[in-house]
């Protein structure tokens, strides 16, 4: 018992400094690039990334799918490297590398020795604007991602219905689109909308570099000075701005079958307000609201309601998705148990959200769940890759360093209250979807 309670004290402690415990420099370039530099000197290893403020999200109408495509076509070849060289030089040296396109961000990463790293650098400054892109290239890439699209979203009707989801609950906003794009534009996209893209958006003024790991800023700023720092910058970057979503006024529902599902369930998904700089309460109540309300079967209030009480579910989940540059989703699942309806799973998640409304938080679970929130924050700074993807993700969505920082005190300044008044403003029906899956000949809504 007392070992128990000196590693809680050790963990309190900890937490109480959780927002500094990454010594984190952040500077920019001459030419408009963000740099920011996390220090971990625990081992002689350092992870490199460029993420560009540009994704899905930010594509041209008709083109869905390009963010991704140029992608995968960043690793052809360029002015100074053959194609496959990039990656065959970090492996060489190594590494790893790879890359990942969101709807708010592309972002292309390698993990090397950290005496390599100005060699990532300059391969990375190279391909920033020296793309060269053969007819071959662009065929070939092509059915690369068709074939992606077709293993990872058109073979699973799980993801069929999400992306369904998704189209319904932005009305206008580009998050309603899929980042590997509609089929049938994908299967279109020429060397030109690759070209159109990258001539916009991959520029260093659009760009944030990240390095984490046993490195120093002194260090950094000398390397990116050299390569990225002679890269000319894009003038008249153009402003970052999507299609809003317009009020929503009416809840909307849908069911999808589909003869390869083989357990039903049904998703509720509402439109949620992001976390914004220097205004992240909201946000942090809210991350609150997803983990009491279904964070653990075990012990969130749908799970002890709907699994446990009165045994009519397999599982439940809320999820909430904070970082994002524009509204994002708060969401629900409910997987009925054998025999369980999907209309009475959801009249039964409607009662429970209800009640949950009337009586309030239980404080013993909010403390918990306090806890636990605290201890995830400690923990990410474990490791140098997830500070690094933390930054990235939140430099590219309107986030600033400072806000990242201030994140795990905001999260403890959470009361019960905060997290009722934003249940009561968020799960507004009209801002949602509601979406049933089911195998053909399954479960109808009337």
């Amino acid at each position: 018992m007392r070992r128990f309670i000196v590693s809680l004290t050790t963990l309190v402690v900890l937490a109480s400094g959780a927002a500094r415990a990454d010594t984190v420099t952040d500077f920019t370039l001459d030419n408009g690039m963000q740099v920011v530099v996390v220090e971990d000197h625990r081992a002689p290893v350092v992870v490199h990334m460029v993420w560009y403020r540009a994704g899905a999200a930010d594509e041209q109408p008709g083109v869905s799918g390009v963010a991704h495509f140029l992608e995968h076509l960043l690793f052809k070849a360029t002015d100074n490297m053959e194609a496959g060289e990039f990656s065959r030089v970090v492996a060489a040296n190594g590494g790893a590398d790879n890359a990942f396109t969101s709807y708010d961000f592309t972002a292309y990463f390698q993990r090397v020795a950290a005496d390599r790293l100005g060699l990532m650098m300059q391969m990375e400054a190279d391909r920033m604007r020296g793309l060269k892109l053969s007819p071959d290239d662009i065929a070939t890439e092509r059915d690369v991602i068709l074939e992606e699209r077709a293993q990872r979203t058109d073979n699973d009707p799980n993801a069929l219905f999400r992306e369904q989801l998704r189209a319904a609950l932005y009305m206008n906003h580009r998050y309603g689109i899929p980042v590997i794009g509609w089929r049938h534009e994908a299967e279109n996209l020429t060397r030109a909308d690759a070209l159109a893209y990258y001539s916009r958006f991959y520029a260093p003024n659009d760009a944030v570099l990240i390095v984490a790991g046993d490195v120093t800023p002194d260090k950094v700023r000398t390397l990116a000075q050299e390569y990225y720092g002679a890269v000319a910058p894009t003038r008249d970057l153009p402003v970052r701005a999507r299609p809003a979503e317009p009020t929503q006024r009416a809840a909307r529902r849908l069911v999808m079958a589909d003869a390869r599902v083989s357990q039903p369930y049904m998703t509720r998904m509402y439109l949620a307000p992001e976390r914004d700089s220097g205004a992240q309460a909201q946000a942090a109540a809210l991350v609150y609201l997803a983990n009491l309300l279904g964070g653990s079967g075990a012990t969130s209030v749908l799970g002890n309601a709907l699994e446990f009480d009165e045994k009519i579910a397999v599982y439940t989940g809320a999820s909430y998705s904070a970082t994002s540059l524009d509204d994002t989703d708060f969401s629900f699942v409910v997987v009925p148990a054998q025999g369980v309806t999907l209309r009475q799973v959801e009249t039964a998640l409607d009662r429970v959200l209800e009640q949950f409304l009337q009586d309030g938080i239980d404080p013993a679970h909010f403390e918990r769940i306090k806890m636990q929130i605290r201890a995830a924050e400690i923990y990410k700074l474990d490791g140098v890759s997830a500070l690094a993807d933390t930054y990235g993700r939140a430099l590219t969505s309107g986030l600033t360093v400072q806000d990242v920082q201030a994140w795990p005190d905001v999260l403890q300044a959470v009361t019960p209250a905060d997290v009722m008044d934003a249940a009561v403003q968020m799960l507004d029906t009209r801002r949602s979807v509601t979406g049933w899956l089911t195998p053909e000949n399954g479960e109808v809504m009337q």
